[in-house]
């Protein structure tokens, strides 16, 4: 019988993998920190003979070159990665004995990378599992835009094809066993709570797999999001081959020391939880949760190789706060503390604090400004009318562009506005930070930018114009019944709305949304007030609603 154990990663979104049988086994991209590796090889009793990369990872630093150091394993690479250390170079239908009975075969799946292979453990003669690493996920697939801007196109494709080769080869009880996924932002999208998967499951729903080439290339390169700074030293590093690891503790910081480094322009981060961290902090400090995603956001906003001094409760946060951060090359703070804000602060100095609040509350202030500060993606999900929108990584180097005023900052749950408001706070403004689910925002009473189909129709029932910005030939296809006519290309060459939508508040629709939001910020732009359509009409045929197909006279105004 065969085991595979997961090493789970979820600060990072990742896993890895221990697979073997009752004497051996093979560890399949491991983290850096592979104590917990070892860990888990001796509480099976095995010996741990091959350790085994997928590609060069982008988005954290491997523990494979160590783990094969120490304990003797064969380490195999993709032979098409370029890499400063001797292992043994992996092609397509390589075949590596892990187990009487139990063997890995390398299968090529290019696409995450141009060099990504794939496993699949095998069982006398049976696939049992594949480990994917970034290639066939939970529902998706690995970005393709992390290598080279120029090879993006082509690597959609590659993952297109790997995912139908994964599909064809291997059984559909095959367990699917990703790397990302999981939050990773590695992930063209997200696993959708789901935890495990099987290749039958992923013939069925996966969107490499239902979708033709030209449509799933086309949506997967819309949906990418932004990348993580940090991203561009990990494949270097990996390449090179990662020092070992030092998880001994820090150099103690005192208050005065605290104070200096905040004079010299380090950065002093606050892992509490965001409420206490509101109530009372260090001034000038930041607050990176060590509860919440602290990798990922403290690599992706702090300048690299900027040194760094962790605040924690207690020796244990601390610590853990230090193991998460090796995994993405921050690999010694300049010194730590432990404690409260009444042992970091020097005589005579008071903690600063902010308040919080809520999306309620902030429906009930006029005047303030309110700072979006969730990515592309989420934002173009639906957002507050007249927000300002900065992504909390972007917003480090754009606090300029936030207009006077006390600003209320707000994500999606509190997270990540607790970022922005410690970045707002230590840049001396006056903030609230918004500690809700954006859910709350449109229960509160608060005007969107963006409304579901059945809000449109409703709003079009009342006094709103229904405005359609696709072109010609894809009104005549199906259109809301009373919607008029004004393609997105006339009102770019500067055509006015029809008629019949002038000085009216304005629902804009398109196809799938996209060409919607670019309508609404120009219609805006001119003093229109407008809201546009979530996922257009393809949202609104799939909730039900009516569609006609009677074709048009002119661009601007229905037959």
């Amino acid at each position: 019988m065969y085991f595979v154990d997961t090493i789970d990663v979820p600060g990072l979104g990742n896993r890895g993998y221990l697979a073997g049988g009752a004497h051996s086994a093979v560890v399949v991209d491991p983290p850096r920190d592979i104590d917990r590796v070892i860990t888990a090889a001796a509480l099976r009793g095995v010996r741990i003979t091959r350790v085994v990369e997928t590609h060069v990872h982008n988005d954290y630093v491997t523990g494979g070159l160590e783990l094969a150091r120490l304990t003797g394993a064969a380490y195999l690479v993709p032979a098409g990665a370029r890499v400063g250390y001797e292992r043994v170079p992996v092609v397509d239908g390589d075949r590596a004995q892990i187990d009487d009975g139990l063997v890995l075969r390398a299968l090529a799946t290019p696409g995450h990378t141009p060099h990504h292979t794939s496993y699949v453990l095998e069982e006398a003669g049976q696939a049992v599992a594949a480990f994917t690493g970034g290639s066939l996920l939970i529902g998706t697939v690995g970005r393709p835009d992390l290598v080279e801007p120029r090879l993006t196109d082509h690597l959609a494709r590659a993952q297109y094809d790997s995912a139908h080769r994964l599909a064809a080869e291997l059984p559909d009880e095959t367990a699917v066993l990703p790397t990302h996924g999981f939050g990773s932002f590695c992930s063209a999208t997200q696993a959708a709570g789901r935890a495990t998967t099987t290749i039958g499951r992923e013939r069925a729903v996966n969107e490499a797999l239902v979708k033709d080439v030209d449509a799933f290339v086309a949506d997967l390169l819309a949906g990418l999001d932004g990348i993580p700074a940090y991203y561009t030293h990990m494949g270097p590093v990996n390449a090179e081959g990662p020092a070992p690891v030092d998880l001994t503790p820090p150099l103690p910081a005192d208050a005065e020391e605290i104070a200096a480094r905040l004079a010299a322009g380090e950065w002093v981060v606050d892992l509490r939880h965001r409420v206490a961290f509101a109530e009372g902090h260090v001034a000038g400090s930041l607050n990176f949760e060590a509860e919440g995603q602290l990798a990922t956001y403290l690599a992706w906003l702090l300048p690299w190789g900027k040194p760094v001094t962790l605040l924690a409760e207690t020796p244990a946060q601390l610590a853990a706060a230090q193991r998460e951060l090796v995994r993405v090359g921050i690999d010694r703070p300049a010194a730590a503390a432990t404690g409260s804000p009444a042992d970091w602060t020097r005589p005579g100095e008071r903690p600063r604090s902010f308040p919080r609040g809520t999306f309620a509350e902030l429906a009930a202030r006029d005047g303030v400004v309110i700072l979006d500060v969730r990515r592309d993606s989420e934002r173009a999900d639906g957002h507050i009318r007249g927000s300002v929108h900065i992504p909390v990584h972007q917003l480090r180097d754009r606090l300029a562009e936030i207009p006077e005023g006390t600003v209320w900052v707000h994500c999606a749950g509190g997270m990540r506005a607790a970022i922005a408001a410690s970045l707002l706070d230590a840049a001396g403004r006056d903030v609230v930070a918004v500690d809700d689910g954006f859910a709350a925002a449109h229960d509160a009473g608060l005007p969107m930018a963006r409304v579901t189909p059945a809000e449109a129709r409703a709003r079009a029932d009342a006094d709103a114009v229904l405005v359609d910005v696709r072109e010609p030939d894809e009104w005549a296809t199906g259109h809301a019944p009373g919607a008029v006519l004004a393609p997105l290309s006339a009102l770019t060459a500067g055509e006015t709305l029809p008629r019949t939508a002038q000085g009216r508040p304005v629902v804009a629709i398109c196809r799938s949304g996209k060409r919607s939001r670019e309508a609404a910020a120009l219609l805006t732009a001119r003093g229109t007030d407008v809201v546009d359509v979530i996922g257009g009409m393809r949202a609104w045929a799939q909730a039900g609603l009516p569609v006609v197909t009677e074709s048009c006279t002119t661009p601007s105004d229905p037959a």
